[in-house]
């Protein structure tokens, strides 16, 4: 093959894992004319051997989802798309996508949040991911929606037609019954705990870890330097007890809504802050910011300045669901930043390191 037919060839892609974003992953690699599905990656034995497209519901492609990590990332893919949890088993995830970097595979993950904001991410981290990047002549771009692009690219994009700014907002509102991951809603986000136990997702350092490089990369883009960063939480509990369809019951006094700010801090004031607001059951904290009418989320960016800005998003997957309308944004995302992943320089890069990623060629 020439070297022109070769620039011009699309780009093998596998994707590992076939979860909430995993398969809206196959979708829009199917759907990207620069990209061909080269191969799946599953844990499940049950989806072993199963084509990709049936799993993904989008009909027969001739690609069988597989086990064999080795033989997959042997035929040197040019880029996987890593989208196995994290959450539970962070370090299992790092030496997965350290095995793919190794290998010569670009990488794109939502999986690993340190890495969304490298300069605040531990060294150690930084210096394993880097290396693998270098020695095998890979990159690595960590996003998803939120954190991602809803507190990153949407942001940046819109404090260029302010005309002064006072305060960058980002919200994500959210009804977690809808989230088709029960034991994240219990374990992880602290949905029927006890108000006197710090679910994992309050806990300081989460907090910071995965929003606070969020507010510190949109002070590097806008070129300001943060005093600190600092955290606000309240939780509310249930008033009475409720049964959640796929996630069991809630009993009443256990945590019923949370929220949250991860707040930039410059001259005392907040000026970058993430807000989550999220609940197990509509009627509970009604004085809270709420979704569109009909919506059980929706993420929201607010420019306070002159002028003020305020854009509302609200996601779906074709059945009215934000989370998993949410996730195939995040899928969507880093699936179609892959062109620019690959062309880039090895090593690790962020949302201000690429250009602006569009959805060329997916109309029709």
């Amino acid at each position: 093959m020439s070297g022109d037919d070769e620039s011009n060839r699309p780009l093998r892609v596998v994707v590992w894992g076939t979860g909430n974003v995993g398969l809206p992953a196959i979708r829009a690699v199917v759907a990207n004319p620069a990209l061909v599905l080269d191969g799946v990656i599953v844990s499940n034995p049950e989806k072993v051997g199963r084509d990709a497209g049936e799993l993904a519901e989008i009909g027969p492609l001739g690609v069988l989802a597989s086990d064999d990590i080795d033989a997959m990332l042997a035929a040197r893919p040019d880029a996987v798309v890593y989208t196995a949890s994290g959450d539970f088993r962070p370090i299992e995830a790092i030496t997965d996508v350290l095995r793919c970097l190794a290998a010569g595979c670009n990488v794109v993950t939502p999986s690993i949040y340190p890495l969304y904001h490298p300069p605040s991410a531990p060294p150690e981290l930084i210096s394993y991911i880097d290396g693998a990047c270098q020695q095998a002549g890979s990159s690595l771009f960590a996003s998803g929606i939120d954190p991602g692009w809803a507190l990153d690219l949407l942001p940046l994009i819109l404090s260029g037609v302010a005309g002064s700014i006072e305060e960058i907002r980002t919200q994500e509102i959210f009804n977690y019954a809808s989230y088709h991951a029960p034991d994240a809603v219990r374990d992880l986000v602290g949905f029927g705990t006890p108000l006197d136990r710090t679910p994992p997702m309050l806990d300081e350092m989460a907090l910071q870890t995965v929003w606070g490089g969020m507010v510190r990369l949109v002070a590097d883009g806008l070129g300001e330097t943060l005093d600190e960063v600092t955290t606000w939480t309240e939780r509310l509990p249930l008033a009475e007890t409720v049964e959640v369809p796929g996630m069991g019951t809630f009993e009443a006094g256990t945590q019923g809504a949370m929220r949250f700010e991860v707040r930039g801090m410059i001259g005392g004031k907040a000026r970058i802050v993430v807000e989550h607001i999220t609940r197990i059951i509509d009627d509970i904290a009604p004085h809270w910011p709420t979704a569109p009418a009909g919506r059980e989320g929706a993420h929201r960016v607010i420019i306070t300045g002159r002028p003020s800005i305020e854009v509302t998003i609200c996601a779906s997957d074709g059945d009215g669901n934000s989370a998993e309308g949410g996730n195939a944004t995040a899928a969507g995302r880093l699936v179609h930043a892959i062109p620019a992943v690959v062309a880039a320089r090895p090593g690790i890069v962020t949302a201000l390191d690429l250009p602006l990623i569009i959805g060329r060629g997916l109309l029709g």
